[in-house]
């Protein structure tokens, strides 16, 4: 049994082709254990971290941070049995049975280069699907055509099994250990350790891995700071905020010769054309592709409604002193999500989707609230699952846990799946109001206004209050302009008045 496994890029969402690898967690020499996030990648959905399926050493690298990798391209390889002796003595092993049967050579040193890991469900049972046996592992094919995802599916039909070696390649005279594991490729070196690996690796690859969460990367590019040459403070040496500014602080010259020229960063801003070019890619490429899809798809109708939230705003102020909400951040947006699902109940034919090819529209009897997040990757659009049905201060708490989630950069495929409603927050940057394009698959989408003081006429009497603007953009195949201006009267009525909230609950 080969002790080198080596682990290919799953399918981290449904029907991906490629991913960025953002960093690695571990590098060659690392001892990992079984389910250890080990790298962290993103694809054209969001960033996730991807555990190992082996426990081991890690002793080559394929693919370092930055590079756009294939679904089922080997990244990394592990060595799965370290106690067993150096890795030069088992190329030893391969070498003298190579000398007594060189045809069987070559199946052993497939095995040993390659072994598409058929021991993974023996050895990782966790990575198949709940409730079937023999299913279809990381990296493997179903019977389906696809790649398996990361948790694996379908029914394995097929068992790998390994040629069996020829008693001649054991009996034959042992051969001098050799400082490769197998015989390179042509123009190739020849691997000897790990350290020489992961030393190797990084020389080709002219970079180094550096361990810093995707906020600390965006602030870095935004300051200008290589990574490569700062020092991480954080846990396992990641590099933190205040490195980065400590770094950012540091004289430019001092900051520019801590690294090789070979690992300096190129400048993406170009003086000579006045140019800075951003490579469309991960999540802003499939944001793209989704707004312009959805604009030339569904037809967008817009309304527009202004309304004084002075009562609403009163009543956060007395909320935020119960003990339901201690801890909990009690926003504006959370009482515009309440009204939304309190007008979604009254008008349910909103939360709908239009199947073309089925030709049918789907009204759902649930509500997965989606909340539109600006991240450093782009807008991306978690949702809360069966928001309807929970209370106030567990709507707050489930706000607070997406967002920061959002802003880390951690939000996951399963998270951002099955939509069925949107509220985009444009107050939040001070801005009155927008058109929004609905989320794909979804049948309106809320645009929520900064809440501003402003005259209001009330009782005949011009007072200064609490007022903001709704948008509501709807698709105009399934929502026709009655239902889109009930929704959207509903909602208003609501912050209006949060004591309708308490007949319609």
């Amino acid at each position: 049994m080969s002790r080198l496994k080596q682990f290919k890029l799953p399918d981290l969402g449904e029907g991906l082709t490629e991913g960025e690898i953002l960093q690695w967690m571990v590098k060659p020499g690392d001892e990992v254990t079984l389910n250890q996030p080990i790298v962290e990648v993103e694809t054209a959905k969001a960033a996730v971290e991807v555990p190992s399926p082996y426990a081991g050493v890690v002793t080559e690298i394929h693919h370092q941070a930055g590079e756009t990798v294939d679904v089922g391209s080997p990244i990394i390889t592990f060595d799965t049995d370290p106690s067993a002796g150096p890795l030069e003595a088992a190329a030893g092993n391969a070498a003298a049975g190579a000398a007594a049967n060189p045809i069987e050579s070559k199946a052993v040193r497939d095995v040993s280069v390659v072994d598409d890991h058929p021991e993974v469900g023996d050895m990782v049972p966790s990575l198949r699907e709940p409730g079937q046996e023999g299913g279809a592992l990381i990296g493997e094919v179903g019977p389906s055509g696809r790649t398996a995802t990361l948790v694996g599916y379908g029914p394995k039909s097929v068992t790998a099994k390994r040629r069996a070696r020829t008693e001649s390649s054991h009996a034959a005279p042992a051969a001098p250990p050799v400082p490769a594991v197998v015989a390179p490729p042509p123009a190739t070196a020849a691997r000897v350790s790990a350290a020489a690996v992961g030393q190797s690796a990084a020389v080709s690859a002219g970079a180094v891995t550096v361990l810093a969460k995707p906020p600390v990367r965006k602030l870095a590019k935004d300051l200008g700071v290589d990574l490569a040459t700062v020092t991480g403070t954080g846990s396992h040496g990641s590099v933190t905020r205040a490195d980065v500014e400590a770094a950012a602080a540091r004289p430019a010259a001092s900051v520019e010769s801590a690294a090789p020229a070979a690992l300096r960063a190129v400048p993406d801003y170009d003086p000579a054309t006045r140019e800075q070019r951003i490579p469309i890619k991960g999540v802003r490429k499939m944001t793209a592709a989704a707004m312009v899809g959805s604009a030339f798809t569904a037809p967008h109708v817009t309304e527009f409604l202004t309304l004084d939230m002075t009562p609403t705003m009163e009543l956060r102020t007395r909320l935020q002193k119960l003990p339901e909400f201690a801890g909990v951040k009690v926003t504006p947006l959370l009482f515009v999500a309440k009204a939304l699902l309190l007008a979604v109940k009254r008008n349910p034919e909103i939360n709908a989707t239009w199947d073309d090819e089925a030709q049918e529209i789907v009204v759902k009897g649930y509500v997965n609230l989606g909340i539109a997040a600006a991240t450093p990757r782009g807008l991306m659009v978690p949702n809360i699952k069966d928001a309807d049905q929970l209370s106030l201060p567990e709507l707050a708490t489930a706000l607070q846990q997406l967002t920061a989630t959002a802003r880390d950069g951690k939000t996951s495929p399963a998270d951002m799946a099955r939509g069925t409603i949107t509220i985009t927050n444009v107050g939040t940057f001070g801005v009155d109001n927008g058109t929004p394009i609905i989320n794909p698959g979804e049948s309106a989408i809320l645009c929520f206004g900064a809440v501003r003081p402003t005259p209001w006429v009330v009782e005949g009497e011009i007072v200064v209050r609490q007022v903001t603007q709704l948008a509501l953009s709807f698709d105009h195949r399934n929502v026709d302009g009655q239902l889109g201006s009930q929704f959207l009267a509903d909602v208003g009525r609501v912050l209006s008045d949060p004591a309708t909230a308490l007949a319609w609950s």
